[in-house]
């Protein structure tokens, strides 16, 4: 069956940096886009970054564009979130995603913290 578990996150100061990794396993990984994406507290979750099956291309959310950079390494099934210059709105529960056989798959999430 599909899983993704998500790792990396934790507290940073603002202006710090965090990797977070999702590790994918129960699918063909390299045939399928990936996403990340993000809740806050009290906030509908939402969409941070996505990546094509081959990572050649990439799109962002408006709010984090510059500052963080989505990546994936098919030969390991794993994609990353690599995101500088936090700043404190960027504290969420983050999220690995992929929609698979007319199905929304979910990792269990990585809390990210940024607060001085």
């Amino acid at each position: 069956q599909v899983q993704l578990v998500e790792s990396g996150g934790g507290l940073v100061q603002p202006g710090g940096s965090l990797r977070l990794s999702c590790a994918a396993s129960g699918f063909t990984f390299s045939n399928y886009v990936m996403s990340w994406y993000r809740q806050a507290p009290g906030k509908e979750r939402e969409l941070v970054a996505t990546i094509s099956a081959t990572g050649v291309s990439t799109n962002y959310a408006d709010s984090v564009k510059g500052r963080i950079t989505i990546s994936r390494d098919n030969a390991k099934n794993t994609v990353y979130l690599q995101m500088n210059s936090l700043k404190p709105e960027d504290t969420a529960v983050y999220y690995c995603y992929v929609y698979y056989h007319w199905a929304n798959y979910w990792g269990q999430g990585t809390q990210v913290t940024v607060s001085s």
